[in-house]
This record gives C-alpha cells, sequence and structure tokens, in this order.
C-alpha cells in the first residue's frame, strides 16, 4: 500500500484539507515528507495548468492517486441528482472532463458529493436512477479510466451513506471500471464494524481515505489503523491510503504526524 494526502488546486470552502493552493511548493514538500503520492482535489479541469501537474507528479515518478471532484457540488451546486436536467448535464460534463484529465495523470476520478441529494418532492429511486444515468455515461467514455462512489455520512449527504449503499450503488452498475472509496472518517460515523465492511466491499475497493474519528490525522482519535491496514493486506487491496484531513493543529504538522503515525504501519 501506498500513502498519499489531498491537496486542493484551487481555493475551496471544504475544510477537511490540509493544502490549498501553491502546487508546486505543497507538492514538493510532501514528497520531502516521504508520501508515495497526492491526491487532487479539482473543481475545474480546464483551469489546470496540466503541463505543470505533469511536470510535478509524473516526471518526477510522484503519482496522482485520484482526483476530487466534490469541490463542483460545494462551490457550484453541480450535482447528478438535481431535479433541473440542465443541471444534471453540467455536472455529467464536468465530470467528462475528470475523465479526460484523470486520463492524463493514471488517476482514479472520485465521485463523492458530486452525485448531490434527494431534494425535496423528489423519490430516492428517482434521484438514485439519475446517480445511475450520470455515472453510467461518464464510466463509458474511457473504459480505462476507473470512478469510484464515495458512501459520505449522514451530515454531509441524505443518500449512499453507509458502505453496503455503495456496494449496492455499483453492483447495480455492474461494471468494471466503477469501484467504491471507503473513507474512515465517514465510516466511523456510518458503520457497526469498519473492518467488516471494508471485507464485504472487497475487490470493489478501488480506493481508500485515512482520517481519524475527529477528521484529524491519523492517531489524533480512536480508529485502528493498524487493523484497518491488517484487514486491507488481507483483501490483497494494493492502491492508495489517500489523507483526507483537517489541518489541525496545523497544515504541516497534520501532514508530518500522518506519516509517523502510518508509514511504520504500511512499511512494516
Amino acid at each position: 500500500m501506498k500513502l498519499s494526502i489531498v491537496i486542493s488546486t484551487q481555493p475551496t470552502q471544504f475544510n477537511a484539507l490540509a493544502y490549498q493552493g501553491k502546487l508546486k511548493e505543497n507538492i514538493n514538500n510532501i514528497r520531502s515528507m516521504g508520501y508515495d503520492g497526492v491526491e487532487l482535489a479539482v473543481r475545474d479541469p480546464k483551469l489546470l495548468d496540466l503541463d505543470l501537474i505533469k511536470e510535478l507528479t509524473i516526471k518526477q515518478d510522484f503519482p496522482v492517486s485520484a482526483l476530487g471532484t466534490g469541490q463542483a457540488y460545494g462551490e457550484e451546486g453541480l450535482s447528478f441528482s438535481d431535479p433541473e436536467e440542465s443541471i444534471r448535464k453540467q455536472a455529467i460534463q464536468r465530470i467528462k472532463e475528470q475523465v479526460e484529465l484523470a486520463a492524463e495523470l493514471d488517476a482514479i476520478v472520485i465521485i463523492g458529493l458530486i452525485r448531490g441529494k434527494v431534494q425535496d418532492n423528489v423519490e430516492y429511486e428517482q434521484a438514485e436512477e439519475w446517480v445511475l444515468e450520470a455515472l453510467e455515461e461518464c464510466a463509458s467514455i474511457n473504459p480505462d479510466v476507473d470512478l469510484v462512489v464515495e458512501p459520505c455520512n449522514r451530515y454531509e449527504a441524505n443518500m449512499i451513506n453507509t458502505a453496503e449503499e455503495g456496494i449496492q450503488l455499483v453492483d447495480k452498475l455492474g461494471l468494471d471500471n466503477v469501484g467504491v472509496l471507503l473513507d474512515t472518517f465517514h465510516m466511523n460515523i456510518e458503520e457497526s464494524d469498519i473492518l467488516q465492511s471494508f471485507q464485504k466491499a472487497g475487490s470493489r475497493v478501488f480506493h481508500v481515505h485515512i482520517a481519524d474519528s475527529n477528521r484529524w490525522y491519523p492517531g489524533a482519535g480512536h480508529i485502528d489503523f493498524k487493523a484497518i491496514v491488517n484487514n486491507l493486506e488481507s483483501m490483497n487491496y494494493k492502491g492508495f491510503l489517500s489523507a483526507e484531513i483537517m489541518p489541525k493543529p496545523d497544515v504541516e504538522s497534520a501532514a508530518e504526524k500522518t506519516v509517523q503515525h502510518m508509514e511504520p504501519i504500511i512499511k512494516k
């Protein structure tokens, strides 16, 4: 397993990100700490300097583990399940652009909050159908790019909260390039047994987010990351553990303490 951390490529209101902007400085900084790669939170791929991103990552043998897409929902209100068809189409187009970017960077595309919520006067089944249709359309444009559905806790979303719900959605699609992302922070809220939920997801787990029970760096709360890593090893998981954490007590300390806690567990 490999360790990465999330960097936002643009300023954002989302607070569970240790790093924002200053790409060259921040990527070089986290490389020096011992991370194996970086996850990029990208609101709009058209605003990125792709050549610079490649220079800082691929050409330095420092891979991009995944692309986070939730800022398009948080900052612009785009989602797969909006009752307005025009907004759903904009969300689909944005994810298609993320898929194109991911193909350039050999990265995974995360479908988290951009799936949206079940809004007033909309049935759950209808919202889910819109999400499924959008996922199928986005996944079909490049079968070599993996998409991952991220269950999010009930305080952030009112659909696909648990690992089981994520698995069910992915299984309904039945596409080889669509799996799940499991996030230890969300799981600590929603799962009765985190390890069992990982096991149940099995080979559908394409990506993992790590944050402790308080969304601080691993080791700052009560989640047993050693047990989680051992569990993932038993599943033959070879992907990234990507830290999506609050910048607490400060950015540098959060990133450094993540490495200090996780590296001995991963590379034992």
